[in-house]
């Protein structure tokens, strides 16, 4: 009871000395909203270039080097790693090649041919190819054939056999085509079957699957890749799993680089925002406390009053850290306000990809900035405010 009775009474107090609530509010604005500015920029801009390399599958991508002899058990393996997202062998390059035409007697384009599979990240939304006859292709791909998801395409596949020229064609169906941004070259995306079955057959061996005749495929069992397409499940897996294949003697290459130099980036603008807004937190709370100190000091014939009518210690140093607590509620709503409006007006003025912010805050950082502001001022006005203690109540009647 004795506690409502104070803060009310410190709320009517407050309101009563109106210019000196105010400058107290603006003040603590002034420390306030730069602050919120300040991280919001940090956060913003941190944020859309890790969302930025995040959304980029390539970024993630880990690609060996040189010749390599994997075995489909110990790709299949990294697929099952927790930190990996997307594991798929590759066959040769030089065999990973098709010759596309809309029909047998039309114009053709040379294309690279890339296994795929379900969860492939430059997919995106598509669907897998599937079968030996359903693919995807790219963009440019798409344009320079005149094709769209649907149409079905003559691939061709040449190889030379004792100083002969042969080709095999078989149709496949463009089940669907990738952005540009997913992949900007010519390439057909196949299941790793179609793959296999064009290498098989520019090695001499026959393809059943398709009816193309060879010699026995007796090997085939025993494949070997030379490479694989993998991709980190998140940024910070590319770098322990380039260390994982340094560890095994398997150079690759990746984009650990890029992706460091964003976290450092993370990392500076951090310890630039904290050393601000430590001096800036030390500001506010010499102030609040010196606050508190001059409001003792100034009503200490009212506080003596209160203590003469039974308010105690506690009860009195309420009423002092309440009023602190009004002046930080209104300084954090009113910081609030106008960072939304110097956010609206950066973001205006900088934002140059759609979806990406130059300055954004959620709102459990604007619950944050609150909880701050509240007790920062608790403390500063609960210390600077202490010296009720030493009020009696004799003061109070000497002054009636």
């Amino acid at each position: 009871m004795r506690s409502s009775l104070a803060a009310s009474l410190a709320w009517q107090d407050y309101r009563a000395d109106t210019w000196l609530s105010a400058c107290s509010v603006l003040a603590l604005v002034a420390v306030i909203a730069p602050l919120m500015v300040l991280f919001g920029l940090k956060f913003g801009l941190v944020s859309s270039l890790t969302e930025r390399l995040q959304n980029d599958p390539t970024v993630r991508e880990i690609i060996p080097l040189g010749g390599g002899r994997f075995s489909a058990e110990f790709i299949e393996r990294l697929g099952q790693r927790v930190d990996v997202a997307f594991a798929l062998p590759r066959t040769r390059q030089i065999a990973a090649t098709a010759d596309l035409a809309v029909s047998a007697s039309g114009p053709g384009l040379t294309v690279e041919m890339i296994p795929s599979a379900p969860t492939d990240p430059l997919l995106g939304g598509l669907k897998a190819p599937e079968g030996l006859s359903g693919v995807l292709l790219s963009q440019t791909a798409a344009e320079k054939l005149g094709v769209r998801a649907g149409d079905w395409l003559q691939a061709s596949f040449g190889r030379q056999v004792a100083g002969r020229s042969e080709s095999q064609r078989t149709r496949v169906q463009v089940q669907g085509i990738l952005p540009l941004e997913a992949f900007q070259r010519d390439a057909l995306f196949a299941p790793l079957v179609l793959l296999e079955a064009a290498e098989d057959y520019r090695d001499g061996r026959a393809v059943a699957a398709l009816g193309w005749t060879g010699e026995a495929p007796g090997a085939a069992a025993q494949r070997v890749y030379p490479g694989f397409r993998l991709y980190a499940r998140s940024l910070d897996d590319v770098e322990p799993l380039r260390l994982y294949f340094a560890e095994r003697g398997l150079l690759v290459s990746t984009q650990a680089q890029t992706i460091a130099q964003v976290q450092s980036l993370s990392r500076n603008l951090s310890i630039v925002f904290w050393v601000i807004a430590g001096l800036a937190l030390a500001g506010a709370f010499a102030a609040i406390f010196a606050g508190a100190l001059a409001a003792v000091a100034r009503k200490r014939r009212e506080l003596s009053v209160l203590r003469l009518l039974g308010f105690s210690t506690a009860a009195l140093l309420l009423f002092v850290v309440a009023q602190a607590l009004y002046s930080a509620g209104f300084a954090a709503l009113l910081s609030g306000l106008l960072y939304a409006l110097a956010e609206t007006g950066l973001n205006r003025l900088f934002m140059q990809v759609p979806g990406e912010y130059a300055s954004h805050l959620l709102p459990a950082h604007y619950a944050l900035a609150l909880f701050a502001t509240l007790g920062v001022s608790t403390v500063a006005a609960a210390l600077g405010g202490w010296r009720v203690s030493r009020i009696e109540a004799c003061e109070g009647i000497r002054d009636v």
